[in-house]
Formats: structure tokens, sequence, C-alpha cells
């Protein structure tokens, strides 16, 4: 299944609604991330789509992430594409393949041309970043990564309990190893939010690399990594500011 929806009716019914919000997840690529912020962006009149992608597929590159997505886009218009974290390299190539009025990075990575998945993490000195934060917090960095620690430090416990008996989500990492093939960035309205608390890719970093890669503020806003399962209401709310500020009420 490419993506998980409610209210998907026909086109009678989505041309009542005024936008359409297409959510990308990182890396696992599972559609349920998105599962608290889907109704929130319903309850708003919109449509919400979350993606699947084919994380678990050795096969599948960007590109094939890339299919998938747009085919869960289908021939919808009003798109508001929200990428989240490793979401950030696959969103781009859609905005080159169908019509998106505006893109939304979440915590997301910011590749350049030609740049792998794997190198990112070098070229940026996120863990350099990483360790930084920590020492800002008070904390000691873990010998190992701990997921519990870096990504469900403000995610309410009983959604962490729900996704932890869901299991580790597979992660291929052909889409890591493949150079990112555009020229540039789309042409497309972008832009980045970040959460204050993220652990994983901390706020002055964000600003840094999002400011050297494409030149755009970057708002901040509360919560970690996982800001759709720890603050999906507000999260909703942001997405909602952005989409007017920017685009007002034009769904194509």
């Amino acid at each position: 299944m490419a993506a998980d929806s409610v209210g998907q009716g026909g086109h009678e019914k989505r041309s009542t609604r005024m936008a359409t919000y297409v959510l990308v997840p990182g890396a696992g690529g599972g559609a349920w991330y998105w599962h608290l912020l889907v109704p929130e962006l319903q309850a708003r009149g919109h449509e919400a789509i979350a993606v699947d992608l084919p994380a678990a597929d050795e096969s599948a590159g960007l590109t094939e992430y890339a299919d998938t997505v747009v085919e869960a886009i289908g021939d919808r218009t009003g798109i508001i594409l929200v990428a989240q974290s490793m979401g950030g390299l696959t969103a781009p190539l859609v905005c080159t393949r169908v019509p998106v009025a505006l893109l939304v990075l979440l915590n997301a990575m910011v590749p350049a041309p030609g740049e792998t998945g794997g190198e990112w993490w070098t070229n940026t000195r996120q863990a350099e970043a990483m360790a930084e934060q920590a020492a800002r917090e008070g904390r000691p960095m873990p010998a190992e990564f701990d997921p519990e620690v870096t990504f469900f430090h403000d995610v309410p416990p009983e959604v962490t309990s729900e996704m932890l008996a869901r299991g580790e989500q597979p992660q291929s990492q052909k889409p890591f190893e493949e150079p990112w093939p555009l020229d540039s960035w789309p042409d497309t309205p972008t832009v980045f939010l970040q959460g204050r608390d993220d652990r994983l890719f901390p706020l002055p970093f964000q600003r840094r690399v999002v400011r050297e890669r494409l030149n755009i503020p970057v708002d901040e806003l509360p919560g970690g990594h996982l800001v759709a399962l720890s603050r999906p209401k507000e999260l909703a709310d942001r997405l909602e500011e952005h989409r007017i500020r920017n685009i007002g009420s034009k769904v194509s």
C-alpha cells in the first residue's frame, strides 16, 4: 500500500478541501509516523496523505521513493509536501515531477548536488553538532546510539510504547549510497521547520546547514526530532500558518 489517507472519496469530495498535505516520513519510511498529525489536518478541512516508502526494499533508491510519493499524489492539486528527516532527500525530486504549491522540510536533511546521503553526515559535521547539543543540555553522550534518548525524550509514554511495540522499521542503505541527482534545488516555495529540542539535528546545526545550502530562515517550534508524535496539534497549527502565509487559499 503506497499511502494511508482518510477522506479520499473522489474528486467531488476532494474539491471541497482547501489543500492536500502529502506527508513523507524519514528513515524506516512508515506512514504510521504521521498518524497523529493526519486527523489534526483533516479537522482543519484538508486532505492528508501519509506515504509509506519502500524502506525495506534493498533495490529501492531515491527514484523509487519519489515514484511512490508521485503515485500517492496522483492528479491532486494544491499539494503541500511535508518531508521529515531523511524525507528531505526525496521530496525535492517529487517537486520536479508534479506541481507542488509548498515544500515544508521538517527536521530534515538538506542534500547538496552530487552528495550521497551517507556523505551528508560527515560533510555537515552532524556528529560534532550532536555532541555539542548533549553538552549544552548537560547530559552524557551514550556509548551507543540510544533511540529512546535521542528520539523519544519528549514523546508521550503511551505513544513511545506503541511505536516500540511495532519494532524497529528496516531501512535499506541504497538511498544513502546514491548521489543526490539534482543539479540545484527545485523552483518550489520552500520553508524549513525545526524542533528546538531535536537531539539528532540540533537547532544551531540546522540553522547553519540551511543557511549554507538553501539560504532561507529556519522557523523553530517546540519539540524534538519526532515532533509529529510529540506535538501534532502544534505542528498542524504551524503548517497552517505557513500555508496561509505562502499560498493562501490557492489549490493549484
